[in-house]
């Protein structure tokens, strides 16, 4: 005879210690070890369809493993839901909302539709639960850096324009950085891409790989490049880059050089004239010209990419659940976490539905290349 689930409860408060299951083990074993290593919380177990794999990420836990929402005890407080929803081709959205159901607070790894992201949030309302989409990449350390630097200049000038490129699969979080790195997301627009001139697309091999558009983001305006390619064998490689991301400001240039780092602040070079008319170079009224070029803002080290698999992705989920701990406390926090996602997930639906399909490529894994060794052994060629 089956066993009903346990009945949904409308938490009013986390324990200590709360319990999370993580959804999911793809992306989600990110998720697996940012929560095992939290220890605010308590990982109580995986979710899955239950592959053999699945089975053993959560045998190497240590915690049991499920098959379906309804096998989970009535004891779990937080699910982290890592399974691709509808815009991706899967049925994360319909999880997240049967977890909410249960009276289960969710975290979800963006990205979804507006209907689903709508859906899950009345969902959440209607049974006294929270629940905050994730777009990840904001709570990575060099882009909090780089995010904070936005911010301390804001106080002092305002922005002037962004330059921003981005490989497609992670364009979502491209809008969600840059709105906070202007302050707000309204209000917003996105133009039509800019038309290829035919005597471009003759010359140029290999072909243009960046759809190029404009558009306005806090009222900010914004140039932006995506690549707007996918390999369908292997979706989440071939990005020529993930996030690069550059704002003017009347005193110099705020640049994320990378996802990973490092953030650059770019004084934006100025210099009177002497009473002939030349620019002054040296001398008295030259003092601002003593500044670096360029500074490298994060004292930290470039991080290895197994740095950022092992270290950097882990932490950011953490922040990532701190922020849901935060808004169970304070409900408010929620409803302004929920609008802020469905106004970047309405400038994501116009970005994509602009840009169109996405073309299909089939390149070969890129050659490494270590250019710092080879210069290096190369000697002064000058």
């Amino acid at each position: 005879m089956n066993e009903s689930p346990p009945p949904a409860r409308h938490p009013t408060r986390l324990p200590a210690v709360p319990k999370v299951v993580v959804c999911g083990t793809s992306f989600g074993r990110v998720y697996l070890r940012a929560a095992h290593e939290d220890p605010n919380v308590e990982l109580a177990g995986v979710v899955s369809r239950g592959s053999t794999t699945s089975r053993d990420y959560a045998k190497s836990y240590g915690v049991p493993h499920y098959t379906d929402v309804d096998e989970l005890p009535g004891d779990i407080d937080i699910a982290c839901v890592a399974v691709r929803a509808g815009a991706a081709g899967g049925d994360g959205a319909t999880l997240s909302q049967r977890l909410l159901s249960r009276g289960i607070h969710v975290l979800q790894e963006h990205l979804l539709h507006p209907d689903e992201l709508a859906d899950c949030l009345r969902t959440a309302r209607e049974h006294g639960v929270c629940y905050r989409l994730n777009s990840f990449y904001p709570h990575l350390r060099p882009v909090r850096l780089f995010l904070r630097a936005a911010g301390i200049l804001r106080e002092r000038q305002r922005p002037l324009h962004v330059d921003a490129t981005a490989g497609g699969q992670v364009v979502y979080p491209l809008l969600d950085i840059i709105g906070r790195a202007v302050g707000r997301l309204r209000p917003w627009t996105i133009g039509e891409p800019a038309p290829a001139w035919p005597e471009v697309t003759a010359l140029a091999d290999p072909p243009m790989p960046y759809t190029a558009l404009t558009a306005v983001i806090g009222g900010v305006p914004v140039s932006l490049r995506v690549q707007n390619q996918i390999h369908p064998a292997d979706p989440d490689n071939h990005a020529l880059l993930l996030h690069r991301i550059a704002i003017a400001f009347e005193g110099g240039v705020l640049s994320l050089a990378d996802t990973h780092g490092p953030v650059l602040w770019s004084p934006r070079l100025h210099t009177g004239r002497d009473e002939t008319g030349r620019l002054l170079m040296s001398g008295l009224g030259t003092e601002r010209l003593a500044v670096p070029s360029t500074e490298i803002l994060d004292p930290a080290p470039a991080p290895t990419f197994r740095t950022v698999f092992d270290e950097l992705w882990p932490d950011s989920v953490r922040i990532a659940l701190a922020q849901l701990r935060s808004d169970i406390a304070d409900p408010s926090r929620s409803v302004s976490a929920g609008q802020w996602a469905v106004t970047v997930t309405a400038l994501w639906q116009r970005l994509t539905t602009v840009m169109g399909q996405p073309e299909l490529i089939r390149p070969p894994a890129p050659a490494p290349v270590p250019l710092a060794e080879l210069i290096a052994s190369s000697g002064d060629r000058t």
